[in-house]
């Protein structure tokens, strides 16, 4: 009998396979497991993140496309805050592929263009989407939705790639969302219509024990030290609970005023079907013309102004 993920079972014919940070920041952190484990079984990964770092003043010849830029450890830029670039620096101080892709903060229309541009030049026939943290999973018409703005420009523009026949979604972090006011009963309650639709491929664990659990721990420390003046909450958060750390867990002043909730669950992984997820978005077919992330922005604010209701936050019962 085999427990093997369905995530990586659906990868396994993929031979070129793009682990991508949805939501900005530091989310292609919570990809580097995966990617680790895939190229551990033979796969040729590559990373990209969607940048919240101010790209436009890099020198030309990192831009492959408009929106697309290859970051390496020597990148010049005098920003301290660039997830991007702190990542190839730790890959390179590891002996592996030190190229982090970063795409554009836009719309859906030049940010599927960049992706396009990627999957072409490096022959990708897999991708997975990354969310450090689960809001990527709301409909839309919850009481709480999160920072959806840039997981939608990402889900978005992979959904309308069909060309690609493989397109996943992963997220860890369950519960982080909490500090934005998402409602992680209604998490799973999206996971379970998922599940009715066909497009829940399941959870499994990152665990301390393994090297790739061993290795994000020092990644993410990496990182924290990189930039201490502005260290990812939730990869924080997740680095902690897979310590074996519980309950309101200081690590940062970010948190200052706020109780946290760090507890095993958040090591897990929930992955979906990039097709089933955009299927049950209410809003996903109105952000298909933005250009820029600001639109998205007020297609939301628009969208909901237009709900009748929105689904209220429910208590777990245990």
């Amino acid at each position: 009998m085999s427990f093997e993920p369905l995530l990586m079972s659906r990868l396994k014919d993929a031979r070129r396979v793009l682990v991508a940070g949805a939501g900005g920041g530091f989310d292609v952190y919570a990809g580097l497991p995966l990617a680790l484990e895939l190229r551990e079984a033979g796969h040729e990964v590559h990373l990209a993140n969607l940048s919240f770092s101010h790209l436009y003043g890099l020198p030309g010849e990192v831009w492959l496309e408009p929106e697309l830029a290859r970051i390496t450890p020597d990148t010049a830029s005098a920003e301290r805050y660039f997830p991007e670039r702190t990542l190839a620096r730790w890959l390179r101080l590891h002996g592996l592929p030190d190229t982090v892709w970063a795409f554009g903060s836009v719309g859906v229309r030049p940010l599927r263009a960049a992706y396009r541009a990627l999957v072409r030049h490096l022959g990708i026939d897999a991708i997975v989407l990354v969310d450090g943290g689960t809001d990527i999973l709301m409909c839309g018409d919850e009481a709480g939705l999160g920072t959806p703005e840039e997981d939608m420009a990402s889900l978005g523009a992979v959904a309308g790639m069909p060309e690609v026949a493989t397109r996943l979604v992963a997220c860890l972090g369950f519960g982080v969302d909490s500090y934005h006011g998402v409602n992680h009963s209604l998490v799973l309650e999206n996971l379970a219509a998922l599940d009715r639709d066909g497009g829940y491929l399941g959870a499994f664990s990152l665990t301390r024990q393994s090297r790739a659990g061993q290795l994000y721990l020092d990644a993410v420390e990496h990182a924290r030290a990189a930039c201490p003046e502005h260290p990812s909450i939730v990869q924080g958060s997740v680095a902690a609970a897979l310590r074996g750390e519980f309950g309101d867990v200081r690590f940062t002043d970010r948190t200052n005023g706020t109780k946290l909730f760090v507890n095993p669950l958040m090591t897990m992984y929930f992955t979906v079907t990039v097709e089933a997820l955009a299927a049950r978005n209410r809003y996903l077919d109105r952000i298909e013309r933005t250009v820029l992330m600001r639109q998205i922005s007020t297609v939301i604010e628009e969208f909901r102004d237009e709900l009748p209701a929105q689904r209220p936050p429910k208590q777990f019962p245990h």
